[in-house]
């Protein structure tokens, strides 16, 4: 076996001019862009497998070096020499201004009811800039492939949500017929999304170090390089202005969205799509005006993290709507259920709500578990208690801080666009003339037991006689993200249950079923921005939480203490609900940590050490009281729940802090700093 090391660009752009390498010993390798035998570009993505001409950004593979020490590899390695035409003739360097897509929407999900006097006369008008900051995934391990050929096949080992994608994009790289290709996806472990598209890059990189030297290759990044180089949740900059008729309401908003997306647009549409669909939450906002840019920057390819923007354009419109209310003085859980979205309304990016929109439900409900409504009043009377002190004579030491928040969102379940695989998933089932029932499916769930349990109720089984079998022969299964595994894979897994029930003692054994679920297609954005065709079924049947967080400041520190964090979750069928309480207690904490403590910080394009050595992650122990309930439903359909805690929780820490503080905070993460400036902002105003 050899291993591989990745040489990487020096520059943020600019032309490659040469590599320089020392006499390199024998069974040593460097393998450039133009020893690709196919297409220089994984499938679906405009990223080069090998940088061959223009430079994106620092830190970008320009080669690969290969041999069988370790050691000696490192050593070479570091003799090597990027040379790189910075002042480039053959493309236009990069600038802010560039992006990859926008997105322009006009939108009014219901004609507000205005009088003749009052229509169009505005009295209040609520802005506000929010922000969002780039969390790592951190998951168990960092990226790594083995590759080798045998007889005439090329077998690939890696850990990926999609390995359907990889098998693509190995096809065209080393012109592969994929039937010659063999992908195992090993476990994954806790993810959070940060292995869908970059081990596709990793895996062609050993693939074609395999292909060149005919021997078994491994790419292993260290932590250290995995965390400056891999993708992260990508940051975005939000400002919106609402405009109040005479009887408060909402005549219309307009609403920017920058979502910088690094150098090479990787699920550009995706995720502004889903960032722009979440900025405008589950309200009447009168007409919107929107206006979305994915930008093209110098910073690595920037991606998904548990979910594909939803998070951040959730956490930017929750925050405006609690300033709305804030500014009428007006409860935001009563102002959320007065001014939510119904059924049949069309989400702004043009589907219908199919199923009761259940606000008043989830709010009353976390309200109750919270103890909510006593605890904003008692919070508000201790607020308007200060506002009329003279904050010089304040000692704050002596002072209780105290604030609760509240924040609502929906998930979809799956992503809204498709490339070449055209949308179409499915799994196949077998069973044998044994008994023995084989579920075989590219994504497995996390809780594979969930299959097994199915299916034995469907079909008498004893769960020992289940086996569930991650292939990449059977038909694409689609990507393991979005909770798609257990929402829509797994009623594709209970068709084809149905379908062998009613066959087995009709047909001799063994039976096999393969279903497919293909994409119900319609133009997003009412067609104003020319988008390919995206998949209705993502968001018809969304799931539903709120979340209520308490915290109080430490007035020492000033650094906020979460007192208790609670979710109200409305998820459909919930197929183990033992299971779905850890996966949304371990989601929370992730999302408690974003909003709070976990931040990365790129200095001209680089990641520096002391940002990786002092990188906040959670810890387990410091966990706050979270209490999960999930609303009653009638639904036989499970749904995607997964990423709800990302998108309520950040919003109504921020609005707790908000209010124990009485200032407007508008961004994540909020450290004590930012809560300490603050406070001396608001004594340099204050009144003598």
């Amino acid at each position: 076996m050899l291993y591989a090391l990745l040489l990487r660009s020096p520059a943020n752009q600019g032309y490659l001019e040469r590599i320089i390498s020392p006499e390199l010993p024998e069974d040593y390798t460097l393998i450039t862009a133009k020893d690709i035998p196919g297409d220089n570009e994984l499938d679906d993505f405009p990223v080069p497998i090998l940088a061959s001409e223009n430079l994106s950004y620092i830190g970008e593979p320009v080669a690969l070096l290969l041999g069988p020490d370790l050691i000696v590899l490192e050593n070479l390695a570091a003799q090597c020499v990027v040379k790189v035409i910075e002042s480039d003739s053959k493309s236009k360097a990069q600038s802010e201004d560039e992006y990859f897509l926008k997105i322009h929407c006009n939108h009014e999900a219901r004609k507000m009811e205005t009088t003749e006097n009052t229509a169009y006369l505005p009295r209040l008008i609520v802005d506000g800039s929010y922000a969002t900051g780039i969390q790592e995934h951190w998951y168990t391990e960092p990226h790594g492939a083995l590759a080798y050929f045998t007889e005439g096949k090329l077998f690939l080992h890696t850990a990926s949500q999609w390995p359907f994608h990889i098998k693509r994009s190995l096809s065209k790289t080393l012109k592969i017929d994929d039937s010659l290709i063999e992908i195992t996806s090993v476990d994954i472990g806790f993810h959070l999304d940060g292995k869908l598209w970059y081990p596709t890059l990793i895996s062609c990189q050993a693939a074609l170090g395999a292909y060149i030297t005919g021997k078994p290759v491994k790419i292993m990044l260290t932590r250290t390089d995995d965390f400056r180089w891999s993708p992260k949740r990508n940051s975005v900059e939000f400002h919106f202005a609402s405009i109040l008729g005479e009887k408060n309401e909402l005549l219309g908003t307009e609403i920017h969205v920058a979502a910088n997306l690094g150098s090479q647009g990787v699920f550009s549409g995706e995720i502004l799509s889903q960032t722009c669909l979440a900025s405008m939450g589950v309200y009447y906002l009168g007409e919107v005006n929107l206006e979305g840019l994915a930008l093209k920057t110098k910073l690595p390819p920037q991606g998904p993290f548990e979910g594909f923007g939803m998070s951040q354009g959730f956490f930017a419109s929750e925050r405006h709507v609690s300033r709305i209310a804030d500014s009428l003085g007006q409860d935001p859980a009563d102002w959320r259920k007065n001014n939510c979205i119904r059924k049949n309304d069309k989400l702004a990016i043009g589907i219908p709500l199919k199923e009761n929109v259940p606000m008043t439900e989830l709010i009353d409900s976390v309200a109750a578990m919270s103890d909510y409504y006593r605890k904003w009043a008692s919070c508000e009377l201790l607020r308007n208690n200060r506002r009329t002190k003279n904050l010089e004579n304040i000692d704050l030491r002596h002072e209780s801080r105290r604030g609760i928040g509240i924040a609502v969102a929906f998930q979809g379940n799956g992503t809204l666009f498709f490339g070449d695989d055209r949308g179409v998933y499915g799994v196949e089932l077998s069973l044998g003339k044994d008994g023995i029932l084989d579920i075989k499916s590219s994504i497995i769930p996390r809780e594979a037991k969930i299959w097994r349990d199915l299916a034995g109720s469907i079909l008498g089984i004893e769960e020992n006689n289940i086996n569930i079998v991650h292939s990449g022969r059977v038909p694409d299964s689609g990507p393991a993200c979005l909770s798609r595994s257990i929402s829509r894979t797994t009623r594709i897994v209970e068709r084809c249950c149905d379908t062998i029930r009613k066959m087995r003692f009709r047909n001799p054994l063994p039976i096999t079923v393969r279903r497919y679920q293909r994409p119900d297609r319609f133009t997003p954005w009412n067609g104003q921005n020319g988008e390919a065709s995206a998949d209705a079924s993502a968001f018809a049947n969304p799931a539903w939480g709120a979340a209520v967080t308490e915290i109080e400041i430490d007035l020492i520190s000033l650094k906020p203490v979460v007192r208790g964090i609670w979710l109200m979750i409305e998820g459909g069928k919930i197929l183990s609900e033992t299971k779905a309480q850890r996966s949304l207690k371990l989601s929370a904490i992730h999302a408690l940590n974003w909003s709070c403590r976990e931040e990365v910080i790129y200095d001209n394009g680089i990641i520096h050490d002391d940002i990786i050595r002092s990188y906040g992650l959670p810890v387990l122990e410091e966990a706050p009281p979270i209490r999960i309930s999930f609303l009653p439903n009638d639904s036989t359909i499970p749904k995607g729940i997964g990423e709800l805690p990302y998108s309520c929780i950040p919003a109504a820490y921020v609005q707790a802090v908000s209010q124990a503080m009485d200032y407007p905070f508008e961004k994540i993460p909020l450290s004590a700093r930012d809560v300490w400036e603050a406070e001396k902002s608001k004594k340099a105003v204050s009144p003598s």
